[in-house]
């Protein structure tokens, strides 16, 4: 489980696709103090560490994960917004996060608001029904509040810390981005009986 509060931003430092594709980032976490196995946040995509090096660690992403999230955009250089798993006692600063990514979202519109930015987004037509206003709704791995949702387009405002210890803040219209509905919701649908 994860919060969605980034802690660092990595660099993807090497690609390599065999059977799955493991990706390398180079990270400030202390990556002596990673155990393999350990489960890590990738663009809110909740990934196994497989590798660990001085300054680096690596996962290895499937077909399946691939398919359902931006991790197959990235390239050499990309940047990645990384959040270790939450541990019993840790402050639980966003919202409840499992970074099982329910699918990507494309950024549509991009406008400056005083020093923060109003960013829209739209998602599957599936999934809006369960994006509520002043709900959470997570973005890259960040847990972000809903301002206000039209249809399967919903906006976020970026507050200048978001803006700089996130990628979002360096998104443009067009980008595609990985979402994850509020855990709340989709218990609430499945009480209810609805589809997910």
């Amino acid at each position: 489980m994860f919060t969605g509060i980034i802690t660092d931003i990595a660099t993807v430092r090497a690609i390599k696709k065999t059977g799955d594709t493991r990706f390398e980032f180079t990270t400030s976490f202390d990556t002596s103090k990673i155990v393999l196995g350990a489960s890590i946040a990738c663009n809110g995509a909740c990934m196994t560490v497989v590798e660990t090096g001085d300054d680096w660690f690596a996962i290895e992403a499937s077909a399946e994960s691939l398919s359902r999230t931006t991790l197959g955009d990235l390239s050499v250089g990309s940047k990645v917004n990384l959040e270790q798993a939450t541990r019993v006692g840790d402050e639980l600063g966003g919202h409840i996060v499992s970074g099982h990514v329910d699918g990507v979202a494309i950024l549509t519109n991009r406008v400056p608001e005083g020093d923060s930015l109003r960013l829209t987004f739209e998602v599957p037509d599936e999934f809006a029904k369960y994006i509520a206003s002043k709900g959470s709704v997570t973005l890259e791995g960040v847990s972000l509040t809903v301002n206000e949702v039209d249809g399967n387009t919903f906006g976020i405002n970026l507050i200048p810390h978001t803006q700089t210890e996130t990628t979002l803040g360096s998104k443009q219209p067009g980008d595609r981005i990985n979402f994850e509905i509020d855990m709340l919701a989709r218990y609430v649908a499945r009480m209810l009986g609805k589809d997910l």
